[in-house]
């Protein structure tokens, strides 16, 4: 199985990037994360399959091989981050709450990134 480093991945956005070890970039969607995980940092070294779609390569069945170390034992988010993150899914909700009012209820892929953000917010909370 191929493997590489994530380069980056947003929570919001429910996607990011790896950098395979042939130096290529490849989609990391949140669908493809392990069970129980809803976010991985910057660095973490990952085993991967790759399916070709239309806009490129996609990670499939994920594996954390080695997250990267903490230079510090159960760190806080920094609060400003923090902060914003929580002013984003205010907006999110919002927009769920309006559409409520409507007679529209999200659908099963909204539904599941509003939860994956409101348990990384109840997590960095709890840290």
């Amino acid at each position: 199985m191929p493997t590489g480093r994530v380069k980056w991945f947003s929570l919001e956005k429910g996607f990011g990037f790896i950098a395979n070890d042939e130096g290529e970039d490849v989609y990391l969607a949140a669908t493809s994360l392990p069970e129980g995980v809803a976010t991985v940092k910057p660095g973490t070294k990952l085993e991967f399959s790759i399916a070709d779609s239309r806009k490129g390569p996609q990670a499939l069945s994920v594996h954390i091989i080695d997250a990267p170390p903490s230079l510090v034992e159960n760190s806080r988010v920094n609060s400003d981050d923090l902060a914003a993150m929580i002013e984003d899914t205010i907006k999110m909700l919002d927009k769920v709450g309006n559409g409520l009012r409507h007679g529209r209820h999200p659908n099963a892929q909204e539904a599941d990134r509003l939860g994956r953000v409101l348990r990384g917010i109840a997590t960095a909370l709890g840290a």
